[in-house]
């Protein structure tokens, strides 16, 4: 890959023009001594890439800049110890995320449910247990934005009965593409405006009919008031993918979730179209505005 065979590269939303690519192996040459979070934010300053709150893109510029080596335009500075983004983390075994006896009754029983902005640092490790114990996908370091739930029921008394993720929408999903009429370009401007639900996790002792749908229900406020006061902007529209090799999505369709179909299977990072077909998903959306694939399909 040179500036000369390229002339516009489009990476989360973001074009890249022929001088900014100059710019970014200018960088990595002359500043060999920073890391790559270093290099990744000294970038975003140069080219002013920012979320609309006005924080820098430094995790999604660090995928341009591994990107841009693995087609051999840079040589970036070996990974320093530490968790890179996507990668499985170790959790912690403590006694709060110890299995508990059963929780069974109707949801009225149990109810208000609530669902509550993980913020301190006891419920960030609790959440952190508590998914990496008991979700199928274990708790991984999220790519881009997210916000993070505890789920719980207030009686007889207030438990943690689950945990819920969203963060920043995949950058290529052909089904949603589809359904909302998508070019790149026009994903490139509105890609921010969807919202990935990536983890939903009922503890596996907590037996109550309709429990899933009711958390979903309740996330639909939340999550885009949440979400804009984070990171500046209100999503229009939520996604998820259900492995259909173990579930079957049914609490997203109780919740109205609207089914548009399978992707390929290949995961959001694989560039060398190496896995099509591995682990086939079905993509489930939930439109926050009646006119969402409008405004989502506009220029």
């Amino acid at each position: 890959m040179t500036t000369e065979n390229v002339s516009i590269l489009s990476v989360c939303g973001r074009a890249f023009i022929p001088g900014e690519l100059s710019l970014i192996r200018e960088v990595v040459e002359g500043c060999s001594g920073l890391s790559r979070t270093e290099l990744a934010r000294t970038v975003c300053e140069l080219v002013d890439w920012r979320r609309p709150n006005g924080l820098l893109k430094d995790r999604e510029c660090r995928e341009l800049l591994e990107f841009l080596e693995s087609e051999s335009f840079i040589v970036l500075p070996g990974r320093r110890k530490g968790r890179p983004r996507g990668s499985t983390t170790s959790v912690p075994v403590t006694e709060s995320g110890e299995a508990r006896p059963p929780i069974m009754g109707s949801l009225g029983d149990f109810a208000p449910v609530l669902l509550n902005l993980v913020e301190s640092r006891e419920d960030r490790l609790l959440w952190r247990e508590l998914v990496g114990r008991y979700h199928y996908l274990g708790h991984t370091v999220p790519y881009g934005g997210h916000l993070r739930y505890l789920v719980r029921i207030t009686k007889p008394v207030s438990t943690v009965v689950g945990c819920m993720q969203l963060s920043s929408a995949a950058w290529r999903l052909a089904p949603r593409d589809r359904w909302i009429g998508w070019d790149d370009r026009t994903r490139g401007q509105n890609l921010q405006r969807i919202v990935n639900n990536s983890r939903f996790l009922l503890l596996p002792w907590v037996r109550i009919p309709n429990l899933a749908s009711k958390v979903l229900s309740l996330s639909v406020p939340r999550i885009a008031q949440d979400w804009e006061s984070r990171y500046g902007v209100r999503p229009v529209l939520l996604e998820t993918m259900v492995d259909v090799s173990r579930y079957r999505g049914t609490c997203y369709r109780a919740a109205n979730w609207i089914s548009v179909g399978l992707t390929s299977g290949r995961g959001r990072m694989d560039r060398a179209h190496e896995r099509h077909g591995v682990a086939p998903k079905e993509v489930l959306l939930y439109p926050l505005l009646r006119d969402a694939r409008k405004r989502l399909g506009a220029g």
